[in-house]
């Protein structure tokens, strides 16, 4: 919040034209808090910012605005400008800046690189988009098992300043194979005279550069790590994810599924940053489907016309009964849902999952038929005209129904999402909407088969 605050005295110093002043003032700054002031300034603004903060401070900065920004700034300032703040920024951050722009653009900016970073840059790209590689950085600390601990501090004084993590360093053999990770605590507690073998315990957790995205946040997730080693197919140690990378791509991969659940396409850009036509277009795709599949419930409610001509206060319990099997659809999705995200719940659990869906569907129903039939008792005692001497038969069918249209709703929402999985769909295609039309149909069948049952012999005569 304080880039807000400041914000009108940064503007004040670019009207007056003291560019000196404003750049000893952000050049004390925080990356962070730097782009936060980019962000907010206008275009204009915004280069001379970044033109005033200085390497590698310019390149830090950079690595912390959306795209849309870093987009924008490219468009103005020139390619040596661009080059220089693609040198210095973190060889992940600037793979996935460069995989974003046009091919030609982006070819143009890596042979500007040094020569280094140009390899390094090459090596990254060539790794599959949404795979560990993209994520990857090549800045590490490698060492050697008959390294003694004096030499390993040594060398990380020497190098450790270029890695993007000093937590863990990797032990490797002669042909860059990984051997062993370990923490950083472990050598510095070590005794100067030992070697790196004797505190080597060849146990480690390694990413395969090919794995997908998903793979990586499962395994940090599972091993609670801050940074984990990659290597390639023969074993060499090729780089390193670190968990801030991670978290964005768990993000990204939370908002699509709470985007998909919420009944659209997920938005491949920021809600504000999306053309409205393709706003237009994700949303309509489910809108129409759900739109006709809801069309079923005129049919269904068709069907049962002659039910509704006889006993027209059926009707008045239509929205009941529907939103309550779509509310309890919803909520069991959503627990399925997260549930198989997180890998609480698997595809052999289904029976599992049913059994307590059924109990729960039940107990659930049970609690909402009750209160139904309370509610039509309390009314024909204070309105007695409303629901005729019947009401208690009117009662027991809203009741019966409740408990019916509930386990269903419960059933279809755990199992639907379990389903779609094991045809190989994402299950939060299985939304809240979907779940809840489906439930909608079912739900009036439901409800008007209880009703000719028990209102055979009265008002359905």
């Amino acid at each position: 919040m304080i880039e807000k605050l400041i914000l009108p005295e940064i503007r004040e110093l670019i009207e007056a034209g003291d560019l000196t002043t404003l750049g000893d003032v952000m050049n004390r700054w925080l990356p962070a808090d730097l782009a936060g002031v980019v962000s907010n300034l206008s275009e204009e603004e915004a280069l001379k910012i970044v033109r005033l903060v200085e390497p590698p401070l310019s390149s830090e900065m950079f690595e912390y605005l959306e795209w849309s920004t870093q987009q924008h700034l490219l468009d103005e300032l020139t390619e040596q400008e661009s080059a220089s703040l693609l040198e210095g920024m973190a060889p992940d951050d600037r793979t996935a800046l460069l995989e974003e722009l046009p091919r030609e653009r982006a070819e143009r900016l890596i042979e500007l690189l040094s020569p280094a970073q140009r390899a390094v840059a090459r090596s990254l790209l060539q790794y599959s988009k949404d795979t560990v590689g993209r994520l990857m950085t090549p800045d590490f600390v490698a060492i050697r098992k008959e390294w003694t601990i004096k030499h390993v501090l040594d060398h990380v004084r020497t190098h450790g300043r270029d890695s993007e993590t000093l937590n863990a360093i990797y032990v490797v053999d002669n042909a860059n194979r990984l051997l062993d990770e370990l923490r950083i605590r472990e050598v510095l507690l070590a005794p100067l005279h030992s070697h790196v073998r004797d505190i080597m315990d060849n146990q480690f957790v390694a990413l395969h550069a090919t794995d997908d995205n998903k793979s990586a946040i499962e395994v940090f997730r599972k091993y609670d790590r801050t940074a984990l080693p990659v290597i390639d197919s023969r074993g060499t140690l090729v780089g390193i994810v670190t968990i801030d990378d991670v978290l964005d791509i768990a993000e990204e991969e939370a908002t699509r599924e709470i985007q998909k659940f919420g009944g659209l396409e997920a938005l491949d850009d920021p809600y504000i940053e999306t053309p409205l036509a393709s706003m237009v277009r994700k949303r309509a795709t489910w809108l129409i489907i759900l739109f006709l599949s809801e069309m079923l419930t005129a049919t269904a409610m068709g069907f049962f016309q002659g039910a509704l001509s006889k006993a027209v206060v059926l009707a008045l319990f239509v929205p009941l009964i529907i939103s309550s099997g779509g509310n309890s659809g919803s909520q069991a999705a959503t627990l399925i849902i997260r549930a198989l995200a997180l890998g609480e719940v698997t595809l052999k659990d289904w029976w599992l999952v049913m059994r307590r869906e059924i109990a729960a569907g039940l107990m659930l129903g049970v609690i909402l038929g009750a209160i139904g039939f309370c509610r039509i008792a309390l009314w024909s005692v204070v309105f007695p005209n409303i629901y005729t001497a019947h009401w208690p038969l009117i009662a027991v069918t809203v009741g019966l129904s409740l408990v019916g249209v509930v386990l269903w709703g419960t059933l279809s929402g755990s199992m639907l999402p379990l389903l779609l999985k094991r045809l190989g769909f994402d299950p939060a295609t299985s939304s809240a909407p979907f779940v809840a039309t489906l439930v909608d149909v079912t739900g009036l069948i439901i409800y008007f088969s209880v009703a000719i049952v028990v209102l055979k012999h009265t008002l359905l005569r």
